[in-house]
């Protein structure tokens, strides 16, 4: 069955590419275009057509042709490089769904084929969504990376090594009576050590790769008509959350995703904290208090004309904290202090926002730092290296002497679960879930 899907975004627009792969691709794209010949990998000009008619779909279009297996998929596969009219986009698609053995590609199933003809691992197919889905430099630094290949590498020579100590566990339990060295097995204990060690210091990166792959979680928190809400307008660049001169006018939590100078970050707007007055500012307050001690930084917005301060706002002032003391333009300033970064602001008059951004930035920056090239980008991820370092733990506390058998179906696990991160086990439970998340044409 060959499978096509538009692979740029929809139209208007200046070109559109069109993809096609299957065994029969290269008579679908002589039918399309009543070439006789197609050059290999190179651009063939040519005009579309509609072969039941005959009419021309466009006059002066591109065709790039791939074939297997030296392709994206691995099979044939042809790129149609078209105007991109909806009126174009539309007939090619339509003509391309009566052709014979042809349909309409589901999401990710390009790629997904690319994996099971080996064009590509597990880890490398799930960067490449990432890729597509960036919106950030440094969601797309991250993701560029992984599709290289490095994490893969590291990950299958994790895999290679646990698979060569359990050769000589299982060789140990083959032959029983044979002579294998005492040596041997002190340096497969080692190495399996080493392993442990290496996975630990690879979960222990603080979740960098999934903040930068999901968002830093940062919450505004503070007393009620202290600007939270019109800080939100202001960096969303729109109108998020309602603002009014009323107290309590926010209840509940309002998230967006913003792109603050390369860093993608989720920030969260919330009830202002003060003594609640009934049941649902009581459970507001309970859901703001929840959001700060769940973020990676709080931003406590303070009224500066304001000649006190919540104890509960106080209690919230940490080393990841910012203090923002707004509407410095009014002259009554108390210009409080605190032991924590603290800015002087005015959200009405953009103030100052510009050195909070920076501020802001910088403390990502210290805080998620990264100690390690190797990043967990997925929770499905990390909960297979745990389960793998379980598995290890499970190894090291055994005698091997007595429990040799046990101690190697160990290892066994430990490599299964290493070996699923790149899909180097049976994995096709999992690939829906995955693949579900590209677009058709991807």
């Amino acid at each position: 069955m060959n499978i096509y899907a538009l692979s740029s975004g929809r139209g208007p627009c200046g070109i559109a590419i069109i993809r096609i792969s299957g065994k029969d691709a290269f008579q679908v794209c002589k039918n399309l275009t009543q070439l006789k010949k197609l050059k290999s990998n190179e651009v063939n000009y040519c005009k579309f057509y509609d072969p039941k008619s005959n009419n021309i779909i466009d006059p002066e279009a591109l065709l790039l042709w791939f074939p297997a297996p030296n392709s994206y998929t691995g099979d044939d596969l042809a790129e149609f490089h078209v105007h991109g009219s909806n009126a174009v986009i539309s007939s090619l698609l339509r003509i391309l769904s009566v052709q014979d053995n042809c349909r309409l590609a589901e999401p990710g199933e390009f790629t997904k084929i690319a994996f099971q003809n080996d064009k590509m691992d597990l880890l490398k197919a799930e960067s490449i969504a990432d890729l597509i889905h960036s919106e950030t430099e440094l969601q797309r630094q991250q993701a560029a990376k992984l599709v290289q290949g490095n994490a893969s590498n590291y990950y299958n020579d994790l895999r290679e090594k646990l698979i060569k100590a359990l050769s000589y566990i299982e060789a140990k339990i083959d032959f029983a009576e044979g002579d294998l060295p005492e040596k041997v097995l002190k340096e497969v204990h080692k190495s399996i050590k080493d392993i442990h060690k290496d996975i630990q210091q690879i979960l222990e990166n603080n979740k960098v790769g999934e903040k930068i792959r999901d968002g830093f979680k940062v919450s505004i928190i503070g007393e009620v008509n202290a600007g939270k809400s019109s800080l939100l307008n202001l960096l969303s660049k729109r109108e998020v959350a309602i603002v009014s001169e009323e107290e309590g006018t926010t209840r509940d939590v309002i998230e967006t995703f913003l792109n603050i100078d390369g860093y993608p970050v989720i920030l969260a707007d919330t009830a202002g904290i003060r003594e609640a007055k009934n049941e649902v500012e009581k459970k507001g307050i309970s859901l703001a208090l929840g959001k700060s001690k769940e973020s990676d930084l709080n931003i406590i917005m303070i009224d500066n004309s304001s000649k006190v301060v919540n104890h509960k706002i106080k209690d919230l002032i940490n080393e990841d904290s910012i203090v923002l003391l707004n509407k410095s333009d009014i002259k009554d300033n108390q210009n409080h202090k605190f032991d924590a970064d603290t800015i002087l602001v005015s959200v009405r008059e953009n103030k100052n926002i510009d050195i909070f951004i920076k501020k802001l930035k910088k403390k990502l920056s210290n805080k998620f730092t990264l100690n390690n090239s190797i990043l967990i980008t997925r929770e499905r991820h990390r909960a297979k290296l745990n389960e793998c370092l379980k598995e290890i733990d499970n190894f090291l506390n055994k005698d091997q002497n007595k429990d040799i058998e046990l101690a190697a179906e160990d290892l066994r696990m430990a490599t299964r679960h290493l070996g699923s991160i790149v899909g180097k086990v049976d994995v096709e439970e999992i690939l829906g879930s995955i693949f579900k998340d590209f677009c058709i044409g991807k």
